[in-house]
């Protein structure tokens, strides 16, 4: 699958052995330097995935997320040479879909970014068309849509994926490791704190009281699941 990419990293080394192994797989990218640059060209151009290197110059790499994120469902793959599961939660709280910590290899790149690409691809060319409905959510695979009451409800990728995997099995317990597998298949990097952290973004977005959820409830001990939910559930 041929995208365009944009990578924001200031080491010019880094970005052009980036940018020479994302062309090798015929993707087309553009590089920028500094955060400003990429809240700019990202307005701009509207790549298909942003590869983020959260040490920037002028505006840091989180508030390059936080910016595009409130704007954008842009899918973000964030790079940083800090490892500590703290910053790996706050990137996907920011709406990152991946992350990346440095060194890493130029092959782990362009795996994790075919992996992002192949995602985003799948509920379009899988959905048979029909809408998914629970409460007052309705979850459109086809248009990538979510709306709450028929108003649209801005979402990042990964919490479609989320929201659409619970969403065609409502009332069904999903534990962590099965919604791990549905959104990202058996992706040694990603953890089953990733779940927790999307599942508490998409409560922001759709629970009246995200701290006493209706729809989106926990199953102690076991996992999460979609249910419609009624009055008397509200706190």
């Amino acid at each position: 699958m041929c995208a365009h990419i944009m990578v924001a990293e200031d080491d010019p080394k880094q970005a052009e052995l980036m940018r020479r192994y994302l062309e090798h797989e015929h993707h087309s990218v553009t590089l920028v330097h500094d955060g400003r640059s990429a809240i700019d060209e990202a307005r701009r151009l509207r790549p298909a995935l942003l590869v983020l290197d959260l040490m920037l110059p002028v505006v840091d790499g989180l508030d390059v997320a936080r910016i595009l994120r409130a704007e954008s469902t842009v899918p973000i793959l964030m790079l940083t040479a800090r490892s500590s599961e703290e910053d790996l939660l706050l990137g996907l709280d920011l709406g990152a879909d991946d992350y990346m910590t440095k060194p890493f290899s130029p092959r782990e790149l362009t795996a994790r970014v075919r992996a992002i690409l192949r995602r985003l691809s799948e509920p379009a060319a899988s959905a048979p068309g029909a809408l998914l409905r629970i409460g007052p959510l309705t979850v459109d695979p086809l248009r990538h849509l979510v709306e709450l009451d028929g108003v649209p409800v801005t979402i990042t990728p990964g919490e479609f994926r989320l929201l659409q995997t619970l969403a065609a099995e409502p009332e069904r317990v999903f534990s962590r490791e099965q919604l791990l597998e549905h959104m990202h298949g058996f992706d040694r990097f990603i953890t089953t704190r990733t779940i927790d952290v999307h599942v508490m973004n998409v409560r922001k977005k759709i629970e009246p009281h995200p701290r006493h959820p209706r729809y989106l409830v926990t199953v102690f001990g076991v996992g999460y699941k979609l249910t419609e939910g009624t009055p008397a559930d509200a706190p």
